[in-house]
């Protein structure tokens, strides 16, 4: 059974939405005040960190475990669905990054002005991100939450950025102290390097919530069938499939082959399948068709269907001779 921790994930999107806030507030003030892309870039980036937490909290309302009549596999996948937007409103902030820059660099613009102070303000924001993007990540990660991971993942996203746009600024802010006018150029520049830096973010969400979605295969059938041949009674195993993420939720069928004249006998070697699988996947859930000693499949995955069916035709046609 996969506990309910939606309550907890609640409560860290929402102290974390409210962090977010302050940063993004933080950061566009300066770069309005400044006149540099690159944090107004980054402050574009803070925006879909704040919707992220948005739509975690309507996700995560959805995305119940515990299976329902209209949803017998549990509400999951909603869960996966939230990653997959945080990855979508990074694709827009990449988009966004670059197309200011390149702007910039064929019209012109403002003059970025930085000042001490302002450079202060911003490592205390960067500090706020690194919090964030800890705090979210380990209680993600003990609670199997796939929304607290990937929003994570997006915020230490956030953390590389600012700590680029900083570098940026320091040098801009060198070239106003030594009266270097190339140094202008600097805040510029880093916007691309921004850019890459987002979008490898958001594919990395993309990469890890793809799985779930399309029903992947969760577990090698060969590691399955391996498990399930060491219990005494298991002729052999067949027709394995698994979907899901490990470590979030599982889904196993398989057909076995036992050697068992009765249907109590059969069930416990059944029980016990599960059992090992189960301690060695969980959460998982798990579904055994049995057949008789006397039934015959090579075949234990789905590499090759029409093989498969030949077979099964084969044994079905020697059972009726």
């Amino acid at each position: 059974m996969v506990a309910d921790n939606r309550s907890e994930v609640r409560k860290v999107l929402i102290i974390t939405l409210l962090l977010n806030l302050l940063v993004m507030a933080i950061k566009a003030a300066v770069g309005w005040l400044t006149g540099s892309l690159s944090l107004l870039a980054d402050a574009l980036h803070s925006v879909t960190d704040s919707a992220n937490n948005i739509l975690g909290l309507v996700t995560n309302h959805y995305a119940n475990p515990q299976p329902d009549r209209d949803h017998p596999y549990g509400h999951q996948k909603f869960d996966a669905l939230g990653a997959l937007g945080i990855a979508a409103f990074l694709g827009i902030a990449c988009f966004e990054i670059l197309s200011g820059a390149v702007e910039r660099l064929l019209k012109g613009g403002t003059v970025v002005k930085i000042s001490p102070n302002e450079l202060w303000i911003l490592l205390i924001v960067l500090g706020i991100n690194i919090f964030v993007t800890f705090y979210e990540r380990r209680v993600g990660k003990r609670l199997g939450s796939a929304i607290l991971v990937a929003d994570a993942q997006h915020t230490m996203s956030d953390v590389w950025v600012t700590i680029m746009v900083i570098g940026g600024l320091i040098g801009v802010w060198q070239g106003q102290v030594w009266n270097i006018p190339q140094l202008k150029f600097l805040d510029v520049f880093l916007s691309f390097p921004v850019a890459v830096l987002v979008f490898s973010s958001g594919w990395k969400v993309l990469r890890e919530n793809l799985p779930w979605l399309v029903d992947e295969m969760a577990i090698a059938p060969e590691v399955i069938h391996a498990i399930a041949m060491d219990v005494p009674g298991v002729v052999n195993c067949h027709s394995i499939a698994s979907r899901g993420v490990v470590g979030r939720q599982v889904f196993i069928d398989m057909h076995m082959i036992v050697d068992a004249v009765d249907v109590e006998t059969a069930h416990g070697i059944t029980e016990e399948v599960e059992a090992r699988l189960e301690q060695r996947f969980s959460p998982v859930r798990i579904l055994i068709h049995v057949e008789p000693p006397a039934y015959h499949s090579d075949q234990i995955s789905y590499d090759s269907e029409e093989k498969e069916e030949g077979k099964r035709g084969s044994a079905l046609k020697e059972r009726i001779e």
